[in-house]
């Protein structure tokens, strides 16, 4: 007996000596690739770079809005930050990420352990005969712990940390671009509603041009120095104008209802914000110059570039993780604990004297042999996924690159458009002035009066669209070079209260604090894990 145990005790010092040999290969090896970041083109410079208004500076894009140098534009970003739902969902997700990572770094440890207890009574005739028993039963009770722990050779579990750590980035990336397009949205709207107002104005204003001239040719029709058809023109002109009030009233409440809904409120007037509605708001009007930076600063900026690229990195350690099922598994199983009987002069209540304890320990092997056709193509899936992402990331960079070089033309040509309005504008003012005196004194017909009319209205509405649509290609310069997302440094991801219902159903630790998941993006792709 004596032999075996000294041969069983001898394997065991064999084994602890070849098992840091197996910790020191498992700490440096990882089958797959390593993630490389795809290339990309990128343009050295804006196609519009020569114009005085671009400036290759570094904008304020944290808080760009504040550009406009609107209090109320300020207020509403900072009530859509606060309260917006897609938001904090968003938020929320990198939370689910955070803890996914812990749980991929958790199976770098042993993956399983267990506590096992069993009392047995065994009954036979000849346990009597034998010696081993009290009358024709023996008590047996055994008591222990076990635990199985695969040794992460191929780099299976650190290429999952890889994975969880790239799509926890892709979180908070994906965090970052509703921001930025929440941000964005607001404006946007506040913009729309803003330039609504001023169209509704202007034809209320008209309204009451053409109401005078109505009056007008009423009275020279009833004075018999012109005819009926002057009067039903002026009819016709007046009623056209009114019919748009009701329309810009009616988008002006579907603007409200939709900036509501990016404040995380149910639709009402807001009133209180936007002010009363017989008092409207000026357009918000956008600097002449804008800082842009330069091109290349996008795939820094931009969270949806980054999101791609993270996702692409998620991916390729995922190779990782199947190519290591198509070599052996490494695995250390043991056991720890005390047995007792009642037989030979024991009793169970010696079942903690240490005479009683056993234990039992060894490696074991893993090989998936037979299916190895499956866990290749395991691979090839793996593969084409992440050649997939990479191409989706090269074409994210691209449509970056467009989507901020349209925006920055929009800008540009539409304060050139807005420059010729304003003197056909001022210029239609003008003419239905002396379109208006003349008739008066019977030098010109009604016809051109009523023709001035429309042509300033038509002027004036023209411009003031123009002026929304300066200030929304400025929003969309902003939104396109990834501004607005920087809000968020520092601060938590979700709110309060919803940390206090999500603490109060789970212990978070400090998962739920803004330390818990990066605030900026990385100065390298793939950060170390915590472990």
């Amino acid at each position: 007996m004596e032999p075996r145990i000294d041969a069983f005790k001898s394997a065991g010092i064999r084994l602890l000596l070849i098992l840091p040999a197996l910790l020191a290969a498992g700490c440096t090896n990882k089958i797959g690739p390593d993630y490389q970041t795809p290339e990309t083109q990128v343009s050295p410079d804006w196609l519009e770079s020569d114009d005085s208004r671009v400036s290759k500076k570094e904008g304020n894009f944290r808080e760009w809005w504040r550009v406009f140098k609107d209090p109320v534009l300020n207020q509403l970003v900072e009530t859509a930050y606060s309260q917006n739902l897609p938001l904090q969902i968003a938020a929320v997700r990198v939370l689910g990420s955070r803890a996914e990572l812990g749980v991929a770094t958790g199976n770098l440890f042993p993956q399983s352990q267990g506590f096992q207890g069993q009392t047995e009574k065994i009954s036979l005739p000849f346990l009597r005969d034998l010696g081993l028993g009290s009358g024709d039963s023996l008590w047996y009770t055994r008591i222990g712990v076990m635990s199985n722990w695969e040794i992460d050779i191929w780099g299976k579990y650190r290429r999952a940390i890889e994975s969880a750590d790239a799509q926890l980035m892709a979180s908070v990336a994906e965090y970052d671009d509703i921001l930025v397009t929440l941000t964005a949205d607001v404006a946007n709207t506040y913009v729309q509603i803003r330039t609504l107002e001023k169209r509704l104005d202007i034809a209320q204003q008209n309204v009451k041009t053409q109401s005078e001239s109505l009056r007008i040719a009423d009275a020279k029709f009833h004075g018999g120095t012109s005819t009926q058809r002057d009067v039903e023109q002026a009819k016709t002109v007046l009623a056209s104008t009114q019919a748009t009030i009701p329309v810009l009233e009616g988008q002006i409440r579907q603007a409200k209802n939709t900036l509501c809904y990016l404040l995380g409120m149910p639709p009402n007037k807001l009133d209180k914000p936007l002010g009363s509605e017989d008092r409207f708001g000026k357009i918000p009007a956008p600097p002449v110059q804008v800082a842009v930076g330069i091109p290349v600063d996008l795939l820094r900026r931009r969270p949806d570039v980054r999101r791609a690229e993270q996702s692409a990195a998620a991916q390729s350690a995922r190779i990782g993780i199947a190519k290591a099922s198509l070599y052996p598994a490494f695995s250390i199983s043991g056991s720890f604990g005390f047995v007792s009987t009642n037989s030979q002069g024991h009793s169970l209540g010696d079942l903690f004297n240490w005479g009683q304890h056993f234990y039992r320990f060894g490696p074991s092997v893993q090989w998936n042999l037979f299916n190895y056709g499956q866990l290749t193509n395991q691979v090839r899936a793996q593969d084409a996924r992440f050649q997939e992402l990479a191409l989706s990331y090269q074409n994210t960079v691209l449509k970056a690159q467009q989507e901020a070089e349209s925006a920055l033309i929009g800008f540009l040509k539409t304060q050139n458009s807005a420059e010729f309005l304003a003197e056909s504008t001022a210029a239609a003012q003008r003419s239905l002035d002396l379109a208006t005196l003349q008739y008066r004194e019977g030098i010109t017909d009604f016809t051109t009066v009523l023709t001035a009319e429309q042509d300033l209205l038509k002027q004036q509405d023209n411009f003031a669209q123009t002026l929304g649509s300066i200030a929304t290609h400025l929003v969309g310069v902003y939104r396109t070079l990834g501004g607005g997302w920087q809000i968020r440094e520092g601060k938590d991801f979700v709110p309060e209260p919803i940390q206090a219902a999500m603490a109060e159903r789970t212990n978070w630790g400090d998962l739920l604090k803004p330390g818990a998941v990066p605030a900026a993006p990385p100065s390298s792709l793939i950060r170390a894990p915590d472990w």
